[in-house]
């Protein structure tokens, strides 16, 4: 995990504040790049110029002329890149002090942190851009660092294949607040952004168009207090058409987080909120106070995110269509076992596990309106004791609407306990037969990943 360095000294906070203040308006149209992009929520696929072309740009750092300044830019293609897939196209920004060095590499965590986790996530799918900001930050002044992204969009979509409806912007701290600055100058460009620890500090010209918006913040964060981050996230609740709420958070002391999803918000639109018992971090790890690359949730949950928008053009599992009234079996991506009731056992308690897939009634799964996932007709898939910890088993109980009963599909194939907030996993990436089922923090590995059959 990388240091943020003098980031975290009083004298920084102070400087910090005092660049929120007083920006001149940003440039208001991004030209070529806005051009071949609707509005968010109705986009549709859109290769770019360097579909179809033999690149010049390659992994690597680059420079770039923007505002009359020369500027600087890490880049990473996908080691198969293929220039007729349109691809993911993620800019990651870098904290006060950081560098676009310490985003690409993922710092002490190395490549699982990369990109805030999301090179590892997107399983070699996507382009990502990491940009240096002047003089460790992003002031932004007079628009520039918002030109240089518009610039750095030109380039990169002539020489490579993107996919303009999917374009999306992260960052930590300062990062976060370049981020937001986006969100607010080019909802009509980026679809979706994620803020880690933000405040108002890039800027915010305009801010009046929705835009997909995900935020994650310590309720003890001492650099960049929780209310900071709260007051951008409300700026999208209110744009988005979202109903309006005070969302849970975890109490200080229980080391967990709780994420909540928006209700209300436009179609397209969605926004969520991560809160977290921990300070001012982008890495925070249930259970711990301390912070890691490689064992955090938050790469996860920014992944599915994310990736709700469209396919990724190199997936690493079929996608799980969402629930309705479906039956089938649940096979494990990484066991290519199925879901299965132990002995086929219909008591309450019985365990859920891995088996061969046969095609018997404890392995046929019903998925409903409810968010249940039921066997035998009348028994849930429950999580034990309503237990919310990594590591608490699955087994079948009789159905009674409760939230431990209740489960979510994601795009990427996991599904999550909605009461825990945690996915359904095989323990230690087990394969054998008769292995139980758990839930645990997700991470979105082969162990978590299921597809119908």
């Amino acid at each position: 995990m990388s240091k943020h360095r003098s980031f975290f000294g009083a004298i920084a906070v102070a400087a910090l504040l005092v660049l929120s203040m007083g920006h001149a308006a940003l440039s208001s149209s991004l030209g070529g790049a806005a051009s071949s992009t609707s509005a968010a929520g109705a986009r549709a696929l859109a290769p770019t110029a360097g579909c179809g072309k033999t690149p010049t740009l390659g992994s690597g750092t680059h420079s770039i002329q923007s505002g009359g300044k020369t500027r600087s830019f890490i880049l990473r293609t996908p080691d198969n890149y293929n220039n007729n897939t349109p691809y993911r196209l993620i800019f990651g920004f870098h904290w006060r002090g950081g560098t676009a060095t310490e985003v690409d590499s993922g710092g002490t965590s190395g490549y699982p942190w990369s990109f805030y986790g999301l090179r590892q996530m997107s399983n070699n799918g996507a382009i990502f851009v990491a940009p240096q900001g002047l003089n460790g930050g992003w002031a932004n002044s007079g628009g520039e660092d918002v030109t240089l992204v518009d610039d750095l969009i030109r380039r990169i979509e002539a020489d490579l294949c993107v996919d303009t409806s999917q374009r999306f912007a992260l960052g930590f701290s300062y990062g976060g607040g370049m981020s937001y600055a986006l969100a607010c100058t080019r909802a009509t460009v980026f679809r979706a952004v994620a803020v880690y620890a933000g405040a108002q500090l890039s800027g915010c010209n305009d801010g009046s168009q929705p835009i997909a918006y995900m935020g994650l913040h310590g309720i003890g964060d001492s650099v960049l207090n929780i209310s900071q981050g709260r007051s951008l996230r409300d700026r999208f609740v209110r744009n988005n058409g979202c109903n309006a709420q005070n969302p849970p958070e975890p109490g200080s002391g229980s080391r967990t987080h709780i994420t909540t999803t928006y209700s209300g918000c436009r179609a397209g639109y969605p926004v969520v909120w991560a809160a977290f018992d921990n300070g001012h971090m982008p890495g925070p790890v249930d259970g711990t106070y301390a912070e890691s690359g490689i064992t955090t949730w938050t790469k996860g949950e920014v992944w599915r995110f994310f990736s709700q928008f469209g396919s990724n053009p190199n997936p690493t599992s079929t996608p799980t269509p969402p629930p309705g009234t479906k039956t089938s079996q649940l096979r494990g991506v990484a066991s290519g076992r199925c879901l299965d009731v132990t002995g086929v056992s219909q008591v309450n308690g019985a365990l859920a596990q891995i088996w061969d897939c046969n095609g018997q009634n404890n392995q046929k799964w019903t998925s409903n309106g409810a968010s249940e996932l039921r066997v035998y007709g009348n028994k849930c898939l429950d999580v034990s004791n309503q237990s919310t910890t990594d590591g608490a088993q699955v087994q079948i109980w009789d159905c009674n609407g409760q939230n431990n009963q209740k489960w979510r599909f994601n795009s990427d194939g996991t599904i999550t306990a909605i009461g825990a907030n945690k996915c359904l996993d095989v323990p230690n990436n087990a394969t054998a037969n008769g292995t139980k089922l758990a839930i645990w923090s997700c991470n979105g590995g082969g162990n978590q990943r299921w597809t119908r059959s």
